[in-house]
């Protein structure tokens, strides 16, 4: 898998001399299914703990959030708070992400602040943060994610929050958003009443339900080179210097993928077609030496 992620990548960036292996970040596993709920992973990966900004794969997070606090009793499960995660991973709504980081951390935006309020809407604010070191996950390490996501960008006390030279903007790598998505799809064992987050990152991959979907996360994504027939669960971020995105899709009844590639940079935020082609390409090698083993 090394080897062949190795020879992927070098093609991918052989089609435009603007892109460079060093922007890219890549982490792939394979999970063999042993049983009916067993799954073994094996993978690979390039710059995969390289930290990036992770635009809206941070939701990921917040929806594992937003899971947690409702199972230990800090939030308890409504219509409007099934609906706000729902909103965020489905359509990646910064509407609804804000109400969410607001109920989990007692916070709110609003103009700037000093003292006391400033230092305690500081130290809720980064109660997300804490939880994540409390999980003791190794991929985890490092990360970075306290702040909302906008469509222009923030004000008040919320650029404030950024810190000179942004310096406390959110932060992950390819790993820990993989370590997160695999939580989300095979280490959660949903009840009826739960709230669902893998439910709402399934994709439709009907290029007419797509073609009537502007928001699809598939277009341009590494949804765009998979078989329609796939069934794939998936997040993208994207934004004027990055395009990323992390999926999940079932090869066979014994093998599913997990892939998250991020891509730093304006001419990869810019361009449709890397994605896609990183994702059809190790399609093709799963199907080729992986599943007919």
């Amino acid at each position: 898998m090394g080897l062949a992620l190795n020879d992927i990548l070098g093609r991918a960036c052989s089609y435009n001399k603007d892109f460079s292996r060093e922007d890219i970040s890549i982490t792939w596993i394979n999970y063999k299914c042993e049983n009916k709920s067993v799954f073994k992973g094996f993978g690979t990966g390039i710059n995969n703990k390289k930290m990036g900004y992770p635009a809206s794969i941070v939701k990921l997070v917040y929806g594992l959030a937003v899971f947690s606090w409702i199972k230990k009793g800090s939030l308890l499960l409504s219509d409007e708070i099934n609906d706000a995660v729902r909103k965020m991973l489905s359509f990646s709504s910064n509407n609804a992400t804000s109400f969410l980081i607001d109920l989990l951390t007692g916070t709110t935006s609003g103009p700037c602040i000093e003292g006391e309020l400033w230092e305690n809407w500081k130290y809720q604010r980064s109660i997300i943060n804490d939880w994540i070191h409390d999980l003791n996950w190794e991929e985890l390490v490092g990360i970075n994610c306290c702040q909302k996501t906008w469509d222009d960008g923030p004000f008040g006390r919320e650029k404030e929050f950024y810190g000179h030279d942004n310096k406390n903007r959110n932060a992950m790598n390819s790993d820990s958003v993989a370590r997160v998505l695999e939580e989300i799809m095979i280490h959660i064992d949903y009840q009826e009443n739960d709230l669902n987050l893998r439910s709402f990152l399934k994709r439709n991959l009907n290029k007419f339900v797509l073609k009537n979907d502007s928001l699809n996360q598939i277009d341009g994504f590494l949804g765009a080179g998979l078989p329609e027939s796939i069934n794939l669960w998936s997040k993208a971020g994207l934004m004027s210097e990055v395009r990323h995105d992390s999926a999940w899709w079932v090869n066979s009844q014994s093998l599913q993928t997990l892939l998250v590639v991020f891509c730093n940079g304006e001419v990869y935020s810019k361009d449709t077609s890397f994605l896609p082609s990183i994702a059809k390409e190790v399609y093709e090698f799963n199907k080729t030496y992986i599943i007919d083993d």
